[in-house]
């Protein structure tokens, strides 16, 4: 598995860096990253969204649905609420815990990055990786 993050890491590099020398160095660090043993964790995260790609549709789409659901009460704490509140005389004052917003933060982060493993497997793959 490490040997296909070292693949798909110089895939990113390639696309990413216009100068080979730029790459070549990029290139440099990522096996240095590989023998300090600093990719174990990005190894294991990569089974995990390997494993969610290849499951049903509940596994594949869980964390769209979950950064939706997040999305829906920030909308509705800071945007609907509001307005509704205005007519009641003595509306409760609606607040978003800090775990809240963690999650959001975290999940909207592997989101972005899942998507992007997604992307660069898929044309890794494809390239026959």
């Amino acid at each position: 598995m490490i040997g296909s993050i070292i693949d798909i890491g110089s895939t990113i590099i390639d696309k990413i860096w216009p100068d080979a020398g730029e790459r070549e160095k990029a290139k440099l660090r990522l096996v240095e990253l590989q023998s300090r043993g600093e990719l174990v964790e990005i190894e294991s995260r990569l089974k995990v969204m390997l494993a969610e790609m290849s499951g049903n549709w509940l596994q594949r789409s869980w964390r769209p649905i979950l950064m939706l659901t997040i999305i829906g009460i920030v909308a509705n704490n800071y945007l609907l609420y509001p307005y509704l509140a205005l007519f009641w005389d003595e509306a409760p004052i609606l607040d978003l815990p800090k775990q809240l917003w963690s999650l959001m933060e975290l999940g909207l982060g592997g989101y972005v990055v899942g998507r992007s493993a997604e992307k660069v497997t898929k044309a890794w793959r494809e390239n026959g990786g």
